[in-house]
């Protein structure tokens, strides 16, 4: 079992990391929340959760224990697989998620892309008791802006990303184009966020 990586940010993209450990890359499926927690850094430490298919061995990497926690939680409740659970982890941050799941909040989980209102309910009722109120990481909402560059390379990450999330790049490209015309000054993290609501 690998806990963690750590490492040079060989490369970085808001849906993965490549980080180099010693010479050889690991490529580790990552949410927004932790694409926002190293995005800048040179080196970085990633906990990781291993899914090990007959046909696919994929790394997912966190920021941090409590994300990665939730992650194990989510990927628990039946009929949430890895990409689901990242999907509602870009689109929620784990404080606003764990306020979801224990109050009972159904609609806002509704509406990450891929969540109906019964796989809603279901992760409440799954998840309701086991989630730890306590201990939420502060750290983790504060919202890393990212240098202002041209729109067009924006618009060229956030349609990487919302492909690899599973997306079709024409939905894709014009749902971004969209965001990014009504406001420009969104960061790649604000873009996809703002996707993921309306895809």
């Amino acid at each position: 079992m690998i806990e963690y990586v750590k490492g040079e940010i060989a490369e970085l993209g808001p849906a993965n990391a490549v980080i180099d450990c010693n010479g050889v890359g690991y490529i580790l499926n990552i949410s927004l929340n932790t694409y926002s927690a190293i995005q800048g850094k040179k080196e970085c430490k990633l906990f990781v959760y291993e899914a090990i298919r007959e046909d696919a061995y994929t790394l997912y990497g966190f920021a941090d224990k409590q994300e990665r926690g939730l992650f194990l939680l989510l990927i628990s409740v039946s009929g949430i697989g890895g990409n689901t659970a990242r999907m509602i982890l870009s689109a929620l941050s784990p404080n606003e998620l764990i306020n979801a799941i224990s109050s009972g909040n159904a609609n806002l989980l509704k509406a990450v892309k891929g969540i109906g209102l019964k796989t809603a309910q279901r992760i409440i009722v799954d998840l309701k008791d086991k989630i730890n109120t306590e201990g939420t990481s502060a750290g983790m909402n504060s919202n890393i802006g990212i240098a202002p560059s041209a729109n067009i390379e924006i618009q060229e990450e956030a349609i990487a990303a919302l492909t690899m999330l599973g997306f079709a790049q024409a939905a894709s490209q014009k749902v971004v184009t969209a965001i990014l015309k009504e406001e420009p000054a969104a960061t790649v993290e604000q873009v996809i966020k703002l996707a993921l609501k309306r895809l």
